[in-house]
């Protein structure tokens, strides 16, 4: 497996509030990480530093060959509410922190299969051949005026409202993140992002970029199309390719 990661400013904001991380857990397998962090000054920094410090621990640390898919994803859950309650709480320890949080997709390699867990607009994307899916869906609002039938994705794109988060690692005491799992094919890739990017991009342009450039260049190659139609967030990618 290839992994590739990169994180960039943008062109709007002062300060990188995404976190990126990727490694080994034993055996083969591998651990990904993403989030995007919300929340005045640098509170929003904080929040996914706090979040991504914590799973990391408790990815590394709590994988063992020997766990099967229940047992990774009660894994990835644990980890999730264990974050949670650790932003939670040090969003109230002062007014200042007060709605901090987190986005987060997480994710599990273990040889052809993967087990994803994500909280927020982070997401997730499944590229075979030159198609793509989006595996995650996304906790916003205009994502729930979609699957009530009162908006149409056309209408998403420019609702004023389209980057409200509805659920967030830190923004309550309690979350309940969404589980994918599934097999990978032997020409799978993987991208793990940020809305920096896909909020400002176009689904087929994106896969276009993967599966035409060398692997080692997809990274640098996204974050300068997001920069390109206007890098107005954070922007962070990671490339998995089987």
């Amino acid at each position: 497996m290839k992994l590739f990661s990169k994180s960039d400013i943008g062109c709007k904001r002062e300060e990188n509030q995404d976190r990126v991380w990727f490694g080994p857990l034993g055996d083969g397998a591998v651990g990904v990480l993403l989030c995007d962090g919300m929340g005045g000054e640098n509170e929003g920094s904080l929040a996914s530093q706090l979040a991504i410090d914590f799973l990391r621990e408790r990815l590394v640390k709590g994988y063992r060959r020997e766990l099967n898919s229940n047992a990774i994803k009660n894994l990835l859950l644990t980890a999730f509410n264990g974050a949670n309650s650790l932003v939670f709480r040090r969003a109230h320890e002062s007014s200042t922190a007060r709605g901090m949080g987190t986005t987060c997709v997480g994710a599990v390699i273990v040889s052809r299969r993967i087990h994803v867990m994500n909280v927020g607009d982070s997401r997730l994307y499944h590229i075979s051949g030159e198609q793509i899916q989006q595996i995650t869906r996304d906790h916003t609002y205009v994502r729930k005026l979609i699957d009530d039938g009162q908006l149409t994705e056309e209408e998403s794109l420019t609702h004023p409202d389209r980057n409200c988060i509805t659920r967030a690692i830190g923004a309550a005491d309690y979350i309940t993140p969404d589980y994918f799992e599934f097999e990978l094919k032997n020409d799978s890739i993987l991208l793990f992002c940020s809305d920096g990017l896909h909020s400002y991009g176009d689904d087929g342009k994106i896969a276009d970029i993967i599966v035409n450039n060398p692997i080692n260049k997809v990274c640098d190659k996204l974050i300068s199309y997001a920069l390109n139609k206007g890098g107005n967030d954070n922007i962070s990618v990671c490339i998995a390719k089987i």
